[in-house]
């Protein structure tokens, strides 16, 4: 049997979906919750960064675009080298639900690592978008 290879959260957001389609696409969006510092190209193909305010940077690949509904990344996984060209891919699908949306995000890709790289890998991106989510959840109720 192999590793699964799915992370996959809903949340329920009291704001319609263009707000949050901002959240997850502009620089100031991402910046508010994802990180400390972003930015985005947002086009198939364009480049992202999140900055972190421990100095930790990651750098994503916008694979796609389709507003306001689905957008899609691929990121480095943590402990790979850096020239190691092992992705995972994440992707936001946003659905109108009453005044409100269902935000579902699905990142894959983590069978594709070793079992040492995978276990850390898999548990800290399980941690890692339940407290994003929280902090994105926050951030919207907070504006």
């Amino acid at each position: 049997m192999g590793f699964p290879d799915r992370i996959e959260r809903t949340v329920q957001l009291a704001h319609p979906p263009a707000t949050v389609w901002s959240a997850l696409t502009t620089a100031e969006g991402l910046a508010a919750w994802f990180g400390q510092e972003a930015t985005i190209d947002l086009r198939p193909g364009g480049t992202a960064r999140m900055t972190w305010s421990d100095g930790s940077t990651k750098d994503m690949r916008v694979e796609r675009v389709e507003e306001p509904t689905v957008f899609g990344f691929t990121w480095q996984i943590d402990g790979l080298p850096e020239d190691d060209a092992r992705r995972t891919y994440v992707e936001f699908t946003l659905e109108p639900v009453g005044s409100g949306t269902r935000l579902r995000v699905v990142e894959t890709g983590f069978a594709q690592l070793p079992p040492d790289a995978y276990r850390k890998a898999y548990d800290a991106h399980t941690q890692g978008w339940a407290s994003e989510l929280g902090e994105l959840v926050e951030r919207l109720d907070a504006a």
